[in-house]
């Protein structure tokens, strides 16, 4: 394919923009044609961007599936819940799919899509950035390259972050499990796929988790609080003050995530910041919140051969999700600090460090996934341009598989037992 790769932006919001800029950054490459989205601020700020014609605005993707064939591929960005819908609908028409983590809220849904793509003969890429981070990539070439020997266990960590959790799982959209879905899957759903990648092509026989929320309830609201941090006598004293986390940002000139998040309808700046903090979702007391989703949670899990692995989220940390692993092998040690990687070698005891590499072009934008997001779009569409679904790091079938152990872990959490995967009972 010599033109540049035609794409549909479904969901103009931080992560349908941040996919989107690579048109920006390579107009040789790619280019959107059509955006849907029903906030019509959202979806003319993408148009503006992307010098698309008021007549490919839409406020509904539905319109889009009813016209003819007219792009080679779509980026989903919808809420969570609403993943199933479009991905199936537009793969059906023949459009190749990107679709943000979550690939969607049940197993049954995860299922229908994965089929339907392969049914559909069309290429599925589920938002896994952090497999195509090149420091966390350089593991898996570490780990093949058999330089710790085999793997016997895995550490892994998610420091969420403790104004990142209470932004998107207090306050934000991902708060209520009813409304978008359970923590470990919005959250942690690529962890555990990093942990199953890195556990090779063995099978994971079964799984355990404990977790639930913490600190963010009404029993612990301060006497004297209010319901509001503009009108609190005692929001000087609260790490997690929206004063702090969204006006003193403002104040300071930054106007990035996640401050760019909570005002659905303007430009964030000092006075529409104040005006959604005092009318708006994220003004609220994090003791007076509709939350009810896991804030800190554990997955054990056992994998043929005896490999086992211990994954832990939770979000009271100071690092925003700087991940921390540590793999033992039989031949050595390998442990990721969020910025690079050590293998320890049990036969020389001496240590190499090795760090990806970071090319990503300055005018992409940054977000907290770094290079995950400029690489993951990047092979998206060299795999559009040449027909070549290798390029594709977390294709359908690794990533159902993946998911489903998320789906497990939950059920683990909630049933207060062991899962043996595979069990004909799932819910």
């Amino acid at each position: 394919m010599t033109s540049p790769v035609r794409v549909i932006v479904v969901g103009a919001g931080n992560r349908g923009e941040n996919y989107s800029n690579f048109a920006s950054v390579h107009p040789e490459r790619m280019k959107v044609v059509a955006v849907a989205d029903p906030r019509k601020f959202a979806r003319t700020k993408l148009g503006k961007q992307h010098n698309i014609g008021g007549e490919n605005l839409f406020e509904d993707w539905k319109f889009v599936v009813e016209r003819e064939k007219f792009a080679d591929a779509v980026i989903i960005c919808t809420p969570d819940r609403l993943h199933k819908e479009p991905a199936v609908a537009f793969a059906k028409k023949g459009y190749h799919i990107l679709l943000e983590k979550p690939m969607a809220t049940t197993v049954e849904d995860c299922k229908l899509i994965v089929q339907t793509c392969i049914q559909s003969g069309v290429m599925l890429s589920v938002g896994h950035v952090l497999r195509y981070d090149p420091t966390i990539h350089k593991i898996k070439e570490l780990i093949d390259a058999g330089a710790i020997g085999d793997v016997i266990h895995i550490q892994h960590l998610e420091p969420v972050g403790f104004y990142h959790f209470a932004h998107s799982f207090v306050r934000g959209n991902w708060r209520n499990e009813a409304e978008s879905s359970f923590s470990l899957l919005a959250k942690s759903c690529h962890d555990i796929d990093l942990i199953h990648h890195w556990a090779g092509a063995r099978r994971c026989l079964k799984v355990s988790s404990f977790g639930s929320l913490s600190l963010f309830t009404t029993e612990n609201k301060p006497a004297g609080a209010a319901d509001r941090c503009l009108d609190c006598p005692v929001e000087k004293d609260c790490p997690y003050s929206a004063c702090k986390i969204y006006l003193d940002s403002i104040k300071r000139g930054h106007t990035g995530w996640p401050v760019s998040v909570i005002c659905a309808n303007s430009h964030p700046n000092l006075e529409s910041v104040t005006e959604a903090l005092r009318t708006g979702p994220y003004g609220r007391c994090v003791y007076a919140c509709d939350n009810d989703v896991c804030s800190n949670q554990i997955v054990n899990l056992e994998f043929e051969g005896g490999v086992t692995a211990a994954f832990t989220m939770v979000a009271f940390t100071e690092e925003i999700c700087q991940r921390k692993t540590t793999i033992y092998g039989s031949k050595g040690e390998l442990s990721y600090d969020g910025h690079q990687v050590r293998v320890f070698d049990f036969l020389t005891q001496m240590s190499t460090r090795h760090v990806g590499q970071d090319d990503i072009p300055k005018k992409f934008g940054m977000s907290g996934h770094a290079a995950g997001d400029y690489n993951l779009i990047r092979a998206f569409i060299s795999a559009v341009a040449n027909g070549d679904p290798s390029h594709i790091r977390s294709g359908p079938e690794e990533t159902l598989m993946s998911h489903l152990l998320v789906f497990e872990a939950e059920r683990s959490r909630l049933q207060s037992r062991v899962v043996y995967c595979g069990e004909t009972n799932q819910k």
